[in-house]
């Protein structure tokens, strides 16, 4: 088994590529660098009006980087429709150490003091790079995305990657770029000042994070 550190991840990341695994007990892991690349552009980036009003009613908590280990839990776990996943107990340890130095961040939604959805992902440079999220409850996931879109412009971030897109993805914009595009895009957010993903501070309500987004679009 060739030996992956988390500095070997990150500079995988910054070629674009990244790593998956067949399966959730796959202790091998493949570099996935598609044709054709997922991305969220920031300055477009959607909310459905239906989506807008629960965010403005704030039945959501929502936290950041308190609970990362039990985000990437809930992306691995089966869900209808997803009975085996390929964030495998090696990814699971190589992002806990990207997290433990400062380079992986998770998005919590909680109803009260349970954890309900998030998602994680890969900060480097002025780009972040979208691995997973969960659901437990209606919208959860979705309203961890919007409140990540708002850290993301308010720090600066220049990318936001998806991978790949999906149905529930294209309802904000989400796109497909030739792999050339996006590592033009890629380098440009490279090669600038980093991102700053604390820019926004904690605890705001739901209708200053959507008035964020509208005024820095």
């Amino acid at each position: 088994m060739t030996e992956l550190t988390p500095e070997i991840l990150l500079r995988a990341y910054g070629a674009g590529i990244f790593p998956m695994a067949d399966h959730a007990k796959d202790e091998d892991l493949f570099w996935v660098d598609p044709e054709w690349r997922g991305i969220l552009p920031l300055d477009r980036f959607h909310v459905p009006r239906s989506l807008a009003k629960v965010v403005k009613r704030d039945q959501f908590r929502v936290t950041i980087d308190q609970d990362f280990d039990a985000v990437i839990a809930g992306c691995a776990a089966s869900a209808p429709g997803r009975r085996t996943t390929w964030i495998s107990h090696r990814i699971r340890g190589l992002y806990h150490s990207l997290f433990e130095s400062g380079h992986a961040h998770s998005v919590e939604t909680r109803i009260g003091d349970r954890l309900v959805g998030g998602l994680y992902g890969v900060r480097l440079g002025a780009a972040f790079f979208g691995e997973s999220m969960f659901s437990r409850e209606t919208d959860a996931s979705k309203i961890a995305l919007v409140h990540l879109v708002a850290r993301l412009k308010a720090g600066g971030f220049r990318l936001l990657d998806t991978q790949f897109v999906t149905t529930h993805l294209l309802r904000f914009g989400a796109t497909e770029i030739p792999r050339e595009s996006y590592r033009r895009l890629l380098a440009g957010a490279m090669s600038g000042p980093p991102g700053d993903f604390f820019a926004l501070p904690q605890g705001l309500p739901g209708a200053t994070i959507l008035q964020s987004i509208t005024q820095t679009s």
